[in-house]
């Protein structure tokens, strides 16, 4: 059975909200430290958003909140949205946010990124902005995220993606002690990422703009509106 196979129940969501609770309990308070070696092209991501000014902007996936922060601080005038599955990274997110004084520009709420109700979780129906910062790959059902990300942008809203691409053009034995480090952590570099995102464009008419970074050991992806 693929990931985008399996069960969307509510029983299943509970389930995966309280894996990444198990494996995050612990690993919030050192995420950011420890991932900042590994987790390359986020900054990229971020700096590459362009959010126009009383923009909105939400981050599927937003973890411990280090990418909101990040871009909440190079676009003072913007609106930002945070939503996670997991309690324990929206708690250590949240308290970040207070202490970088955001708290009044940068919401967060706890839903599942595969279906979520934009309206009911923060009162906002369309976002100029949508990014997905290594999440994906640790997403059962990951393709249901592309599709919940397009549905709600606004009509000239752009979605940003950066995550693990198959690392093509590094060694062999890389790979695979990259793969299997990741794997302890439940995350699954997605070999159909850029084929998913393309046929995603294609159906909803927009653009698709596809960057490898690193040699492949990250692939950076915007669908945004045409010309």
């Amino acid at each position: 059975m693929s990931s985008s196979e399996l069960p969307a129940s509510p029983e299943f969501k509970a389930n995966h909200a309280e894996l990444m609770d198990g494996v995050y309990r612990w690993q919030r308070h050192i995420y950011d430290l420890t991932r900042k070696y590994y987790l390359l092209g986020r900054d990229r991501l971020i700096s590459g958003l362009d959010v126009p000014v009383g923009g909105t902007v939400l981050e599927l996936g937003c973890g411990t909140g280090r990418n909101i922060i990040l871009a909440a601080r190079r676009y003072p005038h913007a609106r930002f949205y945070g939503l996670d599955i997991s309690a324990a990274m929206l708690e250590t997110a949240g308290k970040a946010i207070d202490r970088e004084g955001l708290s009044g520009r940068v919401i967060l709420a706890r839903g599942d990124a595969t279906d979520f109700d934009a309206r009911a979780l923060f009162h906002v129906e369309r976002f100029d902005r949508v990014f997905v910062s290594y999440s994906l790959s640790m997403i059962p059902g990951w393709e249901k995220t592309v599709s919940a990300a397009l549905a709600a942008l606004s009509p000239n809203g752009s979605l940003h993606i950066v995550d693990f691409g198959q690392q093509e053009g590094l060694p062999r034995w890389f790979r695979t002690l990259l793969r299997g480090w990741l794997k302890k952590f439940h995350v699954a570099p997605r070999e159909s990422l850029r084929e998913v995102l393309e046929s995603e464009s294609r159906r909803t008419g927009a653009s698709f703009r596809f960057r490898t970074l690193y040699r492949g050991y990250a692939w950076l992806a915007v669908i945004g509106p045409r010309g």
